[in-house]
Formats: C-alpha cells, sequence, structure tokens
C-alpha cells in the first residue's frame, strides 16, 4: 500500500531526469562550450559560407574604370557602393528597376549620379562606378570607355616625357619675386584644353544614348513610310493594325526621348546644379584647403599651387591658369551639354515629323472613309426613291385588285395599257422626285 499510495511517484522521476539532462545539454553540455570535435570542425566553415552566400544574395554586378582605362569588374552590396562613392541611399534606388525609364544626372557632394536609358553609373573624380556592365546594350558604352581612357593614358604617357622640364621652367617663370603665382595663360594659349574626368565620361554616355536613339529612329523611319503609304493605298484590318503597333512605338521612343532633353534642359537652366557636376574642381580645391591647413610658408605654399595645377593638368585634363578656381565658370558644361541638347532636339523633331505624317496618312483615310460614306448614303438616298416609285405603282395594283365593281374589268385589252401608264407614271415620279434632291445638293452631281 504504501508504494501504490503515490502513483505520481514514477512520472514526477522521470520528468526530473529530464529536466536535468535538458539543463546539462543547455549548459554543461553546449556544443560551443565543448572541444570541437573532428567532425564538428568539418561542418562549420559550411555554415559560415552559407550565412556569406546569403548576404551576397543583395549584390550587383558592377565595372569599375580608373583614369587610366584599368577596368575590374566584381559584385557589391548597396551599403559598400554608398560608403565607396559617398552618395546616399536614395540614389541607389534611382538606378535601380523602378526608375529604370526614367533619366537622370544628379549631383552629389563626391559623386555624379548618371541614369541615362540602360546607362547607369556612378562618377566621381577618380573613377567610374557602372551597374550591369555585361548587358547587350551597356558593352557599347564600355568599349567606347575603355578605349578613349587608354587612349588618353597613352596621349599623356608620352607628352609627359617632354613636359617634365618644360614643367620646371614653367616654374621659375611663372613666380614673381614675392613668391605668388601669376596668371599666366599665354603660355598655355595654343594648348587644347580638354575636359574634366567626369565630363569624358558624361560626354562618352551622352554619346551612346543619342547615337542609340538616332538609330532608333532611323528604324522608325525605315519601317514607317512603307506602312503609311501601304495603309492610304488599301484600308484593311492589317495594315490598320500595323499603324497602331507603330504609333505605339513611336510614342514611346518619343517619352525617352523627351526625358533625356528634358533633364538636359533642366541643367541647362540652372548654373548652380552645373557648378556642383565639376566634381575635379572641388576635388582640387578640397586639396588646395588641406595644402592651406599644412602651415607651410609662403614660397612652400606656392610650390604645392604649383603642384596642384600640374596635377590637375594630368588628372582633370583641364588647363588652370590661376592658382584660385573660378567656381562661376560653367562654360566648358553648357557647350557639352547645349550641343547633345540640339542633337536631341533634332533626333525629337525627326519623331515628331514621322507623327505627322502618320497623321496626315489617317487624315487622308478619314477623308475616304467619309467620301464612302457619303457615296453609300447617296446610294440609300437613290434606292429610296425608286421604292416611293414603285410603291405607288404597287398603290394603284392593290386598289384594282379588290373585289369591287368597276366597269374597267369588262373591257377587252385594257390590261397591258393600264399597266404601261401606271408603270409610266412611277417612272416620273421617281425623275421629279431625284431631280428634286440634285436641286437640293443631297446627291452628288
Amino acid at each position: 500500500m504504501g508504494k501504490s499510495s503515490n502513483p505520481f511517484s514514477f512520472r514526477r522521476s522521470t520528468t526530473t531526469n529530464t529536466t536535468t539532462r535538458r539543463r546539462k545539454n543547455a549548459v554543461g553540455e553546449s556544443p560551443l562550450l565543448q572541444s570541437p570535435s573532428p567532425a564538428r570542425e568539418e561542418h562549420a566553415p559550411a555554415v559560415v559560407v552559407g550565412k556569406v552566400k546569403k548576404k551576397a544574395s543583395g549584390a550587383r554586378l558592377w565595372m569599375r574604370f580608373d583614369r587610366s582605362g584599368e577596368s575590374e569588374v566584381f559584385e557589391c552590396d548597396k551599403s559598400t557602393i554608398i560608403k565607396r562613392a559617398g552618395i546616399p541611399p536614395r540614389d541607389l534606388r534611382i538606378l535601380g528597376p523602378v526608375f529604370s525609364n526614367s533619366s537622370n544626372i544628379l549631383a552629389r557632394e563626391r559623386a555624379m549620379v548618371v541614369n541615362l536609358e540602360y546607362i547607369k553609373a556612378i562618377v566621381t573624380a577618380e573613377e567610374v562606378l557602372l551597374l550591369d556592365p555585361l548587358r547587350q546594350e551597356v558593352l557599347p558604352f564600355v568599349d567606347q570607355l575603355r578605349h578613349q581612357l587608354t587612349h588618353k593614358k597613352h596621349s599623356n604617357t608620352s607628352g609627359n616625357q617632354g613636359g617634365s622640364q618644360l614643367a620646371l621652367r614653367d616654374t621659375e617663370t611663372n613666380l614673381s619675386a614675392s613668391g605668388r603665382w601669376l596668371n599666366a595663360p599665354e603660355a598655355n594659349e595654343g594648348l587644347p584644353a580638354e575636359l574634366p574626368f567626369e565630363f569624358q565620361v558624361l560626354e562618352i554616355a551622352l554619346e551612346v544614348v543619342c547615337t542609340y536613339l538616332d538609330s532608333s529612329v532611323a528604324d522608325l523611319e525605315r519601317d514607317a513610310y512603307p506602312v503609311l503609304d501601304e495603309l492610304a493605298k488599301n484600308v484593311s484590318t492589317k495594315n490598320l493594325e500595323r499603324v497602331r503597333s507603330l504609333k505605339s512605338n513611336l510614342t514611346r521612343l518619343l517619352a525617352r526621348v523627351q526625358k533625356v532633353r528634358d533633364e538636359l534642359e533642366h541643367l541647362l537652366d540652372d548654373d548652380e546644379d552645373m557648378t556642383q557636376l565639376y566634381l575635379t574642381r572641388k576635388w582640387l580645391q578640397n586639396q588646395q584647403s588641406e595644402a592651406l591647413l599644412g602651415g607651410a610658408g609662403s614660397i612652400s605654399f606656392t610650390n604645392g599651387s604649383h603642384h596642384l595645377r600640374r596635377l590637375s593638368s594630368v588628372k582633370s585634363g583641364s588647363m588652370l591658369t590661376s592658382a584660385n578656381l573660378n567656381d562661376d565658370d560653367v562654360e566648358d558644361l553648357e557647350m557639352l551639354l547645349e550641343a547633345y541638347f540640339m542633337q536631341l532636339d533634332g533626333t525629337r523633331n525627326k519623331i515628331l515629323s514621322v507623327r505627322e505624317y502618320i497623321d496626315d496618312t489617317e487624315d487622308y483615310v478619314n477623308i475616304q472613309l467619309d467620301n464612302q460614306r457619303n457615296e453609300l448614303i447617296q446610294l440609300q438616298l437613290t434606292l429610296t426613291i425608286a421604292s416611293f416609285a414603285i410603291a405607288f405603282e404597287t398603290l394603284v395594283a392593290g386598289l384594282f385588285g379588290m373585289n369591287i365593281p368597276c366597269h374597267l374589268y369588262y373591257i377587252e385589252g385594257i390590261f397591258e395599257p393600264f399597266v404601261a401608264g401606271i408603270t409610266a407614271v412611277s417612272v416620273v415620279l421617281f425623275m421629279l422626285v431625284l431631280g428634286y434632291a440634285r436641286w437640293k445638293k443631297l446627291l452628288g452631281s
């Protein structure tokens, strides 16, 4: 009786043992506190690799170009790009798939965000970060960028061999007795000024985009005129469907050209935005500010500013003629944007001319249809007049068909003259009504 008096004793002890084992596994025998076995060491790297793959799942493919034309392709996530280029996170959304059809050229403190059609890049004073470089549409931009930067590197290398001694002579001639840098543009008057690095990249992007849009417009013109001429000759469902597809393509192409054109027009209307796009200028100003804060003497500062001038000539490709950079000078960028703005305006005019030709063809087709509709109405009116005349003859025949006594029934040989008479009356009635309709110009002459 003593053993059976507590029927839950066995269950309680089992629960206690289970709880004890769980606590040992959780605290005393934790796999993290034990010495790792060889089997566990083999599986540990697999967990780490899985975490890395999970982090890399949000990365996208980028290509980097430096000033010398050297390039590399790598995968990188958003946070790394933001830290490297120094842009806000919202700018990466502009380069994302949501705003893929928009056109933007944004100026930031250290970078320029370019989103033109399929070219999506982040340009700094020293490098270019290009998104999705392996797309078929982006490859011409990649090839042209590599070719131009590499050609510039070779030309600078050959030019710098003979220019090092000239730079030393310029240092002596451009320094006054007080140790200040003199404005001597006559020393560089014969040399053509090159665009800064960021504007060279922007020029290549605009050139590739404008060339692509021009070729698209040329293809549209080549396909449009035969289709419209065929529609003018034969108005059919097939030709109308082809013209409808043509108008859809034209509307989309016009919207794309208009977006790029509006973005360039917005930049041309705002000098402050164009000033912010001078990344190399701001980079040189930062270098000069650091040299000023360095606390060197007047002679050393003059030498430093001369060094910065030579550095700017090599890195940005622009010949600076004064130690103080002019922040309001946007003539180079303005001329660049105006050239491509005029090219896009010409492309837009070509599209508008095609659309005007489509509208003219549609007006011509509508005139043809209206003419056919008028002819049908005239035919219907003529048939209505004929039906009215025949209805008169039918009325007379119906009246004599009644069983009403009439002396004409007893006259022999009266049928043929009577039928001929009422038919002649119907014809005369038809001609009278038809002449009245022509007199009122209800029917064509």
